[in-house]
């Protein structure tokens, strides 16, 4: 299965796709969207990086140079986990699962050779780790909806029950396929990877799956309003050198208890302190903004509006990165002409 003939099998099903050939809508994008927050919609994320980590330090290194508890993961387990730079800026966010024999990393969209790229450097004369680029053999796709569970139940009444970020492999149109339940952005979500060889097969076996539940295809612009909805970080938004892990909601990503790496004195130190100087949070608009926006209040630059998008219900919402003073929810700000109020706190540090 090439990406033309899985393209072709999606386009004859509405897809409108990308420069990238992965889809945008599916021509309906008010229906996908309701879809995605009422029942499960079925995504092709095959732009987010999957590697293969192989040998006796498949955790051990992703351990050391990132922000979480790499080696605590069990197999099937796995976690969140942020790359940091020295002065403990963000250069990637990424899923790694412990499979057993080998190790599983997904990565934010465009990022999967950058991440590579940083790991290989990384990996010095006494290590033991291969890694392997599995974009070229394999598709990504997503389910994402408070269906998703009952969808993958269809195939796998086990797997549905698997607890936050594990894995396993289930079959599904003949194929063996690794299922990884992620973090959501609209009900339960999950990560499928599928080989090339089956993709056109498994993708309309979960199209099915999804319609008979009230669901549908969707692409990557219902995708975004839904991480904006839900205040997700995204790449070259939020996750960018601009921010330090914990300024950007990540708490859970980062491990307070493990050894070093690069950045971790500063962000242990924020975190002793207690005292971030700014943090993210959900904004709604009152016109649209175009993204990135300086936000001001009485004047005075209060922060930036990071992302923002018009849902196909008309709403302009988005997420920022304000300045402690002015991230109270309630707090009305400027963008130009438009009015920008504070909604939440995209993530609260645990209490």
């Amino acid at each position: 299965m090439t990406p033309d003939s899985i393209s072709s099998v999606q386009r004859a099903r509405g897809a409108v796709l990308a420069d990238d050939g992965i889809p945008l809508h599916f021509g309906d994008m008010a229906a996908e969207y309701h879809a995605a927050r009422n029942a499960v919609v079925l995504m092709d994320r095959s732009h987010e990086g999957r590697i293969r980590l192989e040998g006796r330090d498949r955790l051990a290194i992703p351990h050391r140079t990132s922000t979480n508890d790499c080696e605590a993961l069990a197999v099937g387990a796995g976690c969140a986990t942020i790359f940091t730079n020295p002065n403990a800026r963000i250069l990637d966010r990424a899923l790694l699962y412990h499979r057993g024999e080998a190790a599983l990393m997904l990565t934010e969209p465009g990022r999967g050779a950058a991440l590579m790229g940083y790991i290989q450097r990384n990996i010095f004369f006494n290590d033991d780790l291969r890694l392997h680029d599995l974009c070229s053999e394999t598709r990504a796709f997503a389910l994402h909806g408070p269906q998703a569970d009952a969808l993958m139940a269809t195939f796998d009444a086990a797997a549905a029950t698997l607890p936050a970020l594990h894995s396993t492999e289930i079959a599904i149109a003949g194929a063996r396929v690794t299922a990884c339940r992620i973090k959501p952005i609209s009900g339960a979500a999950w990560v499928l990877i599928v080989p090339n060889g089956a993709a056109a097969a498994v993708w309309e076996a979960l199209r099915t799956a999804a319609q008979l539940l009230g669901g549908r295809a969707t692409g990557s612009l219902v995708y975004n309003a839904l991480r904006i909805q839900a205040g997700r970080p995204g790449v070259g938004r939020e996750l960018s050198s601009e921010y330090i892990p914990l300024e950007v909601g990540l708490w859970d990503e980062v491990s307070f208890r493990k050894g070093c790496y690069t950045g971790q004195e500063i962000i242990a130190r924020m975190e002793s302190r207690g005292k971030l100087a700014r943090t993210m949070v959900r904004v709604v608009l009152s016109a649209p903004v175009d993204a990135p926006a300086e936000l001001s209040a009485d004047g005075k630059n209060a922060g930036t509006l990071t992302s923002a998008v018009v849902t196909p219900d008309g709403d302009a919402q988005g997420i920022a990165v304000l300045r402690m003073a002015y991230a109270e929810p309630g707090m009305v700000l400027k963008a130009g002409e438009a009015d920008v109020r504070v909604v939440d706190y995209a993530a609260q540090p645990p209490h």
